[in-house]
């Protein structure tokens, strides 16, 4: 799938651990100030998502000529992880990993966003996802507040 030709979604590899950590840690750094100092290096985020991620998650790159740029990880219907470089948003980008998440989810996909990520929320909304619950972080390692979102493909709520 590309976007003007620039952009490719694939699956990921497990080459592609390293450059998915690099996109994980300089996101969540960039578009999340207000989480806690991350607690693992570089090497440590790769493991994870070499070890883990790219073996339990259904998980899809976005790839402009030949840089990764954005990943998306989904398991079942849920989404645990969609990020992309901070120099790549609104570029539609997220948009292709997410409509490849609903290709590939059973009729429906869902997520975990923190209540303060204004800007994931707005992305989510509008692309048909609507707020199921909301929590006060006691589910989420960063202990912060957190909402569950609900895309359905009928359109149900």
């Amino acid at each position: 799938m590309t976007l003007d030709g620039t952009i490719v979604i694939r699956r990921a590899e497990a080459a592609d651990a390293a450059p998915v950590a690099h996109i994980h840690l300089a996101s969540r750094a960039a578009t999340m100030p207000y989480l806690p100092p991350q607690q693992h290096d570089h090497d440590e985020v790769t493991q994870w998502i070499r070890d883990l991620v790219l073996t339990r998650y259904r998980t899809w790159v976005a790839v402009r000529g030949t840089e990764i740029v954005g990943y998306a990880a989904a398991e079942g219907s849920e989404l645990h992880d969609l990020y992309l470089l901070p120099d790549v948003l609104r570029q539609g980008i997220g948009t292709l990993l997410l409509d490849e998440v609903k290709r590939d989810s059973p009729g429906e996909v869902s997520l975990f966003v923190f209540q303060q990520n204004t800007g994931a929320r707005a992305f989510y909304e509008r692309h048909g996802f609507t707020v199921v619950d909301t929590n006060d972080g006691s589910r989420n390692m960063e202990s912060l507040p957190d909402m569950t979102l609900r895309w359905r493909a009928d359109g149900s709520r």
